[in-house]
């Protein structure tokens, strides 16, 4: 009988050959990326418009801070417990629990603005911004679980890119929006609901189009490998790879310098003399050259699997252009090149974490994509909270506040010691992962000798080589991410996967 419409062609007694891609899965990749960037504009809702926030709501600077600093806190203690809920309820059940924790989040910290009578806002604004912190560590570790099950193995680098980039997309919105909706501190109300419109429709769409973690069939001979049965033992063989842990610990400290430099640009800009608008330009353009640069970088990676030498050119450029900011930053009437060294830092170091991500999994395989993915962002958090705390203590008072238009109240802060020491750590951590990273691409191996799918029929024992190819499980103590879906016996192995089918080509690229 023949198969639907875009079925791949069935072998004789009817069971499929080859991998099969679903188109549902654009679906899964649009609810994660509108979460997670509407995550992200909660996140730095707050940063550009720093001193104006902090005047109408009566708060220090350190306040204000810890609103942003509050999503790095948080994502450390429970960015490994999302690690485990991720690969132990499922791709589903992770990203509905986070689209409501960031709903929730939204609203909560909404209602200082809708009821001024509010005696302490800053505990509503810290409670909410908590609950989309939580929320954060489930959405952020996604992009690459979500590639790995669903895409095929050419897809893969562009699904990551789209999802993961959705969540700088957020960052950008927030840069652009808030300057535009808080000229006055009667502008806040206003930007705190707006906020909560993108957070309630990605919890409308996950909680209504998701129906499943997995799909019935593997789209490709690594999904099908994918494992993550033992979440303890697969973090100790992680710590003991040595390549995943440079690569975690300096693409780790990147994701904590980006972070930093995001959430203190205004304060970094308004010392000396440049406007809420311009900060909020100069983080757009942080941004957007950032997506354009992930968009050629992702395309190219899918199609030559070059990640290795894409993560270290890309992080080497951006360590040049994190120099030229803390040197050019500092002068006065520099808008042009500011914003141009800002274009230049987002494009080649924004469009590396897709990349860098995908290349966590690579090495890390065959431990399971959460796992790889999200110890590199905890790992990123932590150091991003040691960065943002060490950058702003050691700041100094301004010796010139006649060009600041800082609006907090205080004195203007001199960021020049700050800033070199940003500079600094970013070059140090680029040059450790250029010279001592080297890893094979254990993944692309496995998909290149073309093992058996486990989803589709029963396992057979595998013919690549043992450090490769997982141990086979006892019955009853399937993987999670297996478990999510009904083992197949013999009988379900030649029924014809519900849903529409695409054929997809089997091999690397």
């Amino acid at each position: 009988m023949a198969g639907p419409t875009g079925a791949a062609p069935e072998a004789a007694g009817g069971a499929p050959r080859g991998p099969r891609a679903y188109a549902r899965r654009w679906v899964f990749l649009l609810v994660v990326s509108l979460l997670s960037c509407s995550n992200a504009t909660l996140w730095l809702s707050f940063a550009p418009v720093a001193d104006v926030v902090g005047q109408h709501f009566l708060l220090s600077v350190a306040q204000v801070n810890w609103l942003s600093l509050i999503y790095l806190v948080v994502s450390i203690p429970f960015g490994i417990l999302a690690i485990w809920v991720l690969d132990s309820v499922g791709l589903r059940g992770a990203t509905i629990l986070g689209a409501w924790l960031n709903f929730a989040g939204s609203v909560l910290r909404a209602l200082p603005g809708a009821a001024p009578w509010i005696l302490n806002p800053f505990a509503f604004l810290l409670g909410g911004q908590s609950l989309c912190a939580l929320a954060q560590t489930l959405v952020i570790f996604s992009p690459a679980k979500l590639a790995a099950l669903w895409f095929p193995e050419h897809q893969r680098a562009t699904a990551n890119m789209i999802a993961t980039m959705s969540n700088p997309l957020g960052i950008l919105v927030a840069s652009v929006l808030s300057p535009a909706l808080v000229r006055k501190g009667e502008g806040i109300p206003l930007m705190l609901g707006v906020y909560t419109i993108p957070a309630g429709l990605a919890c409308l769409l996950a909680t209504v189009c998701l129906g499943e973690s997995v799909p019935p069939t593997p789209p490709s001979v690594g999904a099908a490998s994918s494992t993550s049965e033992n979440f303890l033992q697969g973090l100790k063989l992680l710590l003991r790879n040595k390549a995943y842990v440079v690569l975690a610990v300096c693409f780790g400290g990147g994701i904590g310098v980006f972070s930093s430099f995001s959430a203190l640009l205004e304060q970094i800009l308004c010392a000396n003399g440049y406007s809420n608008e311009f900060s909020g330009l100069c983080g757009a353009l942080f941004i957007v050259f950032g997506i354009l640069g992930a968009l050629v970088l992702g395309l190219y990676v899918d199609r030559t699997k070059h990640f290795t030498e894409a993560t270290k050119i890309g992080l080497c450029l951006a360590s040049m252009a994190c120099v030229a900011f803390a040197l050019v930053s500092r002068l006065q009437g520099q808008a042009l090149a500011v914003a141009a060294i800002c274009s230049l830092f987002g494009f080649f170091g924004f469009s590396v974490a897709p990349v860098a991500m995908e290349l966590a999994v690579e090495c890390a395989f065959p431990v399971g994509e959460g796992a790889a993915a999200g110890l590199v962002f905890v790992l990123g958090q932590a150091e991003g909270v040691l960065i943002m705390v060490l950058l702003t203590a050691l700041t100094t008072r301004s010796a010139d506040p006649s060009v600041s238009t800082c609006q907090h109240g205080e004195d203007p802060l001199d960021w020049t010691v700050s800033l070199l020491l940003m500079a600094s750590l970013c070059t140090l951590f680029t040059c450790v992962l250029v010279l001592f990273f080297h890893t094979p691409y254990r993944r692309l191996q496995v998909e290149s000798a073309g093992p058996p799918l486990p989803w589709t029929c029963a396992p057979e024992p595998s013919a690549t080589s043992p450090v490769l190819a997982p141990a086979h499980e006892a019955p009853g103590s399937a993987p999670p991410a297996q478990r999510l879906q009904e083992a197949l016996g013999p009988a379900s192995c030649l029924q014809e996967p519900q849903g529409l089918t695409e054929t997809v080509t089997r091999g690397v690229s």
